[in-house]
């Protein structure tokens, strides 16, 4: 066996200058302290099953198990209820937006179908108002527009345009 003895660091620091001392010498008052390393060889042992450590090492497996399965499920449900406050937000900026295109859009819709505007267009192009006898007005005596109309085969009449 190997012996090593390790003695503390106390004890030298009286012949640190050469031997001479140039402060009042201190005395260690104390036993040294001698470490021994020895080698232990566990290889012969023989592990001992324990039943009852075997089912509290499950359990605990098990419990931290169940755990780990609330905790990753609670950060689940979390992120996902952040990514759709994300997606709500976004939907209701989108719906601001084409609520204002709509409303934009029938702005221009009733403004193009202003009679007054489609009048100076017509007449800026050359058109009149039609004379008498030159619009025919199709069938109008049904007052239900919804109801169902039965066909005929009466002739069309068409008159030549000036």
């Amino acid at each position: 066996m190997a012996m090593r003895s390790v003695v503390s660091p106390g004890m030298g620091s009286a012949f640190a200058n050469g031997g001479t001392v140039a402060r009042p010498r201190q005395f260690w008052t104390g036993t040294p302290e001698i470490y021994f390393a020895k080698a232990i060889d566990n290889s012969r042992l023989i592990k001992v099953e324990d039943a009852g450590r075997n089912r509290e090492m499950k359990q605990f497996g098990s419990a931290l198990a169940v755990l780990f399965l609330l905790v990753f499920t609670y950060a689940w449900q979390h992120f996902k209820a952040i990514e759709y406050g994300y997606q709500i937000e976004s939907a209701k900026r989108e719906l601001s937006n084409l609520t204002e295109m709509n409303r934009a859009l029938r702005l221009t819709h009733a403004s193009l179908r202003d009679p007054e505007r489609i009048d100076v267009m017509a007449r800026r192009m050359g058109l009149v108002p039609p004379e008498p006898g030159q619009v025919i007005h199709m069938d109008s005596a049904s007052a239900d527009s919804n109801a169902p109309v039965m066909a005929s085969a009466e002739p069309v009449v068409v008159l030549p345009g000036q």
